[in-house]
């Protein structure tokens, strides 16, 4: 019942009406619409929906979209943060429940909206996406579970796993403590300023063609992602700028491939993070898919590996040995090729005279060459920045 007032403008408040499944499993054959001229103060609780076998299978079990809004793939991939379409829907929450799309569809699906709550949901059997937000800012989504199939990893069917669990076509929403058990996509981010954190991703095995966090916009991401566990699922960043990527555990030479669409990069952070894999695979832990000519601000460093291949955008070596040259070779760590933009060495001289001229003679291909003027035993230490 609407209580007469409004609460973001133009969105009527429903008066705080509960929705209660009361623990029953009801089976839909077309999707549960929400008032078509929008609505707020809501919540929907405690059951299960499944979709029967006439469920029409490029719908979604429950959909969030006005009469007014544009449906699925009419998103432009240059949203920018501030928004000027209509809101139609406000804090409307989805708790405890069991959205199971029997393959026929997806599960929720959310279009102009702000402030929605998914907290503590369960989605199985989706073809496109579990969760699909469009537009809009601020759709929270917490203690949740994904999946396309029931499994617990290891499935002799996970290269035939398809559909995406979380589409975000959004800005300023966050992803918080879920776990995508299967799906060829994990997470897509497609917005500005959001946030992931917590969560758990062994999905469709990057080995065999899946993705476990895919962040589009490029150019314009702005995706903060921050103690997540990729496990045999990488991290896909098309043209990062302002991404940043910490705390997390990469499992199963899981990595992160830095995607090349029109060779920029801005503002990428990739540190304190845990890597582990096979090291007969020889998978870097900092893979670059395409070239990159507009690199700026760009840190990836203080990771630690075990059985993968160290990358980094920062290099220490030490060469000793008796001669007139010292080469320190950092392109099996460096991240981008042939480019290094600061340096600085320190030369100890350990037999010959105290004060000996030497300097730095070649800077090409990640490579430093310092010579020095007379033979010497001599140990030069270097550092480098990309």
């Amino acid at each position: 019942m609407e209580s007469g007032v409004e609460l973001i403008s133009g969105v009527k408040d429903l008066g705080g009406v509960v929705i209660d499944l009361q623990g029953g499993n009801y089976t839909i054959t077309k999707p549960i619409i929400f008032p078509s001229s929008g609505g707020g103060n809501v919540l929907v609780k405690e059951g299960t929906l499944r979709a029967s076998d006439s469920f029409p299978t490029d719908r979604y079990l429950v959909e969030l979209i006005a009469s007014t809004s544009t449906h699925k793939n009419s998103y432009s991939n240059t949203i920018n943060l501030h928004q000027t379409r209509e809101i139609y829907y406000e804090a409307i929450t989805f708790r405890d429940i069991l959205f199971d799309s029997r393959y026929r569809g997806g599960g929720i699906s959310i279009v102009d909206s702000v402030r929605i709550r998914i907290n503590n949901c369960f989605f199985l059997h989706f073809n496109t996406e579990g969760i699909l937000v469009q537009r809009g800012h601020e759709t929270y989504i917490s203690n949740c579970f994904l999946g396309q199939h029931s499994t617990v990893g290891g499935d002799k069917w996970e290269r035939e796993f398809s559909g995406t669990a979380i589409d975000i076509a959004s800005n300023d929403n966050a992803i918080t403590d879920v776990a995508i058990f299967s799906a060829a996509i994990g997470i897509v981010i497609r917005g500005q300023a959001n946030m992931i954190t917590g969560v758990h991703c062994y999905n469709k095995a990057t080995v065999f063609g899946g993705i476990g966090i895919l962040v589009k916009l490029p150019g314009y991401s702005q995706t903060r992602i921050d103690n997540c566990y990729m496990d045999y699922t990488s991290i896909v960043l098309e043209d990062p700028f302002q991404v940043h990527v910490t705390n997390g555990f990469f499992l199963g030479d899981a990595n992160i491939v830095l995607k090349s669409i029109r060779g920029q990069i801005y503002g990428l952070t990739i540190v304190d993070n845990m890597f582990s894999g096979d090291p007969n695979n020889n998978v870097q832990i900092v893979e670059l898919d395409g070239e990159f000519s507009n690199i700026d601000q760009v840190v990836i460093d203080r990771n630690n590996v075990n059985g993968m291949r160290l990358k980094s955008t920062v290099g220490k070596l030490t060469v000793a040995r008796t001669g007139s040259k010292w080469v320190a070779d950092f392109s099996s760590i460096m991240v981008f090729p042939n480019r290094i933009n600061h340096f600085h060495y320190s030369f100890l001289s350990q037999e010959g005279p105290k004060f000996l001229q030497h300097s730095v003679t070649n800077l090409s291909n990640n490579v430093v060459v310092v010579e020095s003027e007379k033979p010497v035993k001599g140990v030069v230490s270097f550092f480098v920045e990309q």
